[in-house]
């Protein structure tokens, strides 16, 4: 793609986009037009070519997940693109650049506003160039500065360590797999179905549990003996909880992440405290931007290369185009699902003054 030819002028207050608007938790998703964000200090204008679609989005549009003070209302929390035009005091990028960056919202949108300090260069990745390559990139921040804040930020994994994941088929769960792997720890992942056990296994992971016709604690203990864990990651919550702490060493951490299946648990203090066990809280949206900037340059640092080379890369169920948002917040919940899916931006859902020619 050509960096020449970007149209978009910042503070031409005339300029539009088009961005994907819920009017209520139960209705359906509308592309609308509205204003281009204006540029600030210190970030970016990024010309949307792919938003990776996360859980969260579907709380937001759900009424259980409102947005930080200050940031877009609209849906989305990560984008592939190039940059259109700079903000004052950025430093590193330019006009042209192609770029992902996790975002605090506004990622369903032909244009979106980015803090420089969350930008990451779109890294080489198979499949060439163009809407693929770019939609591969969009499936990464998310993904992979949440598996670096709680695998080895607040987890501490290390080499020779054991792992518990649970959602091992999820966008999440497929890079802490392939991140957990090159760390050198042991990785026990649950999931249910052939589907996605098998893609786990592909992955990587050296036990993989059914949940749909196995207990993953008696696994756990007839494979590694009893409380083999160093590291439970769960997504879960609920009265997993308590069973996820029966399987951790004494000194062990269990990281929650988010409660698909329930925010209220009971907690065997007991246990923690005898085998002094240390649970922890972890999102990323409402971090401050200067803990979000530095979790980028570690992942630029200690990931990127990985992703060049071939060793890590995301694992994507589908791409749509962005009109078909409301399928693709279905497909989240399919049995078979494995992975990220990608709202992609289709000519005719995107403004021409705000879309840079893709040129040659």
């Amino acid at each position: 793609m050509s960096r020449q030819n970007i149209t978009h002028k910042p503070g031409d207050d005339a300029a539009m986009m088009t961005a994907v608007q819920i009017d209520a938790p139960s209705a359906p998703a509308r592309l609308v037009q509205v204003p281009i964000p204006k540029l600030r200090p210190r970030h970016v204008l990024v010309a949307v070519y792919a938003a990776g679609v996360n859980r969260a989005d579907i709380m937001q549009r759900n009424g259980h997940y409102p947005p930080p003070p200050g940031a877009s209302e609209t849906l989305g929390l990560e984008i592939a693109g190039r940059i259109t035009a700079i903000g004052a005091g950025v430093r590193g990028f330019a006009p042209g650049d192609e770029v992902c960056a996790l975002v605090s919202g506004g990622g369903y949108a032909s244009v979106c506003l980015v803090p420089a300090s969350s930008c990451l260069p779109v890294p080489d990745l198979p499949g060439g160039h163009g809407v693929d390559r770019l939609s591969q990139a969009a499936c990464l921040p998310e993904a992979c500065l949440t598996v670096w804040r709680n695998l080895v930020e607040l987890g501490q994994l290390r080499a020779g360590q054991r792992l518990l994941l649970h959602g091992g088929n999820s966008g999440i769960g497929t890079i802490a797999i392939q991140v957990a792997r090159l760390l050198g720890a042991e990785i026990a992942v649950t999931a249910r179905g052939k589907k996605k056990c098998d893609a786990c296994r592909r992955l990587g992971a050296d036990l993989v549990i059914d949940t749909q016709r196995e207990d993953f604690t008696e696994v756990l203990t007839a494979t590694w003996g009893k409380r083999p864990i160093d590291l439970v990651i769960d997504m879960l919550g609920g009265d997993i909880l308590a069973r996820n702490l029966v399987t951790l060493k004494t000194g062990g951490r269990h990281i929650s992440i988010a409660m698909a299946t329930g925010g209220a648990a009971q907690v065997p203090l007991g246990l923690v405290l005898r085998h002094r066990l240390c649970l922890i809280g972890s999102v990323l949206r409402s971090l401050p931007q200067a803990d979000k900037a530095r979790l980028t340059r570690a992942v630029r640092t200690h990931l990127w290369g990985a992703i060049s080379r071939g060793e890590l890369r995301p694992i994507i169920e589908k791409t749509l185009p962005l009109e078909m948002v409301d399928k693709a917040h279905k497909m989240m919940d399919m049995p078979d699902h494995v992975g990220k899916i990608a709202l992609i931006m289709s000519p005719h859902a995107m403004s021409s003054r705000a879309m840079p020619s893709r040129g040659s």
